[in-house]
């Protein structure tokens, strides 16, 4: 669901419409000088930081956890808009689940620990419903 950059918190918390993925995704960090990055085609996230690159992966059943969910957003997000990724993060943090967000240019992306996903997502049901009333 693409449309118009919403900036509004209010219409941004309504129209999220989460949407789980099914497959497990991992987190991990190269160092500086790693040339070993022959993960691309499975990347779903490659952040570059003075300490080395971040991974995204999506998770392979042999992998060593953790694993974590991933978590989509279908509102077109405003990348200006203000407050969204505070008020999803204060929901989730209220029942202690972790949650580490990256933002794309149409949506947000929200990665929770895999054992939570499905509390996860319905707290972030519950967050949007309450935002529509």
């Amino acid at each position: 669901m693409t449309g118009k950059p919403v900036s509004d918190l209010q219409e941004m918390l309504a129209g999220m419409e989460p949407e789980l993925h099914e497959r497990p995704y991992r987190i991990v960090a190269h160092g500086p000088d790693d040339d070993s990055i022959g993960l691309l085609g499975k990347t779903f996230a490659l952040i570059h930081e003075e300490e080395g690159a971040t991974l995204v992966l999506r998770a392979r059943e042999h992998d060593a956890g953790p694993h974590f969910a991933r978590i989509t957003l279908q509102v077109h997000s405003a990348l200006e808009g203000v407050g969204l990724t505070a008020a999803v993060s204060t929901a989730l943090a209220k029942d202690g689940i972790a949650c580490n967000v990256i933002a794309g240019f149409h949506h947000d992306h929200l990665f929770v620990p895999w054992e939570r996903r499905e509390e996860a997502l319905a707290i972030l049901r519950s967050l949007s419903e309450d935002a529509r009333r």
